[in-house]
């Protein structure tokens, strides 16, 4: 298809359904349990994922793409007709999921010219920002207009979230700035929000139903807002938080994506995150 294509990374949490309407390439991460090794999206869907976590001891790790996954995935838009990629990945604090595509891209300037954006984001956040940029795309912006959007978009994101346990995040070293929970009581839901791209402690409440009062205070607070959504966890408790979160913003138009097993592993069961940009 001719024009700009944008690629992604699995860590964005959008459906199949999503990408293959708006024409997103997405790179899969890997997911590990023990010996057992998935590739996302094409061998673990996000419910299998919390089955097999809910039924296992060790907790998940995850490994970032190599280089010849995005040059793949690049080499197909080239192949397509199009004049250039915007690939948008998710944080580099956290991954090495962009140094990869950096890599791939760097590999292939005779081939079509690629820009990498690192969102400083990670799942509904990262999402938001690939659909606008894949919006824009389909509406015959070029790349230098894509890229400067997003990067806008991106300084201005927030992504906050609440968790029911601290064990996936310190497993998987992703645990950042927010240390200092290590040390709180097994009892507390950990507040964390990571618009800067790393992990920073928000605050902590001792109950889910105060940290949820948390989380949908937090974003009443950040006053007027676009591009709302919000990512869960399989977590029991969705419908009725969006609920409570409507009578605060408008929620009606908010995007709700079952997170991932990318994320899904670093945040555990239970997780829920919102993201939004300040206008």
């Amino acid at each position: 298809m001719p024009g700009v294509r944008i690629v992604t990374d699995s860590a964005c949490d959008l459906s199949v359904a999503e990408t293959d309407a708006l024409n997103i390439g997405v790179v899969p991460l890997s997911i590990r349990f023990g010996d057992d090794e998935f590739v996302d999206r094409t061998e673990l869907t996000p419910a299998k994922f919390y089955e097999i976590m809910a039924s296992r001891e060790e907790l998940p790790e995850t490994a970032a793409p190599s280089p010849g996954a995005f040059e793949t995935e690049f080499r197909k838009a080239a192949d397509d007709g199009c004049d250039a990629v915007v690939c948008i990945n998710l944080s580099g604090d956290l991954s090495a999921t962009g140094q990869a595509a950096r890599a791939a891209a760097n590999s292939l300037t005779d081939v079509i010219p690629v820009e990498c954006i690192d969102s400083k984001s990670v799942t509904v956040g990262l999402g938001t920002l690939v659909t606008e940029a894949a919006t824009m795309a389909a509406d015959g912006a070029d790349a230098a207009t894509i890229t400067a959007r997003i990067n806008d978009l991106s300084s201005r994101l927030h992504v906050i979230a609440i968790l029911d346990t601290l064990d996936n995040l310190k497993k998987g070293g992703r645990i950042g700035n927010a240390q200092a929970l290590l040390g709180t009581m097994l009892s507390i839901k950990p507040c964390i929000d990571v618009s800067s791209g790393m992990v920073e402690e928000a605050g902590k409440q001792r109950t889910r139903k105060k940290a949820l009062a948390w989380l949908k205070e937090t974003v009443a607070a950040a006053g007027d807002i676009e591009h709302l959504a919000v990512g869960h966890g399989q977590a029991n408790d969705i419908d009725a938080f969006m609920a409570d979160l409507g009578t605060v913003v408008d929620a009606g138009n908010a995007r709700v994506e079952m997170i991932g097993p990318v994320i899904g592993a670093h945040g555990g069961p239970g997780v829920i995150g919102v993201s939004y940009i300040t206008k």
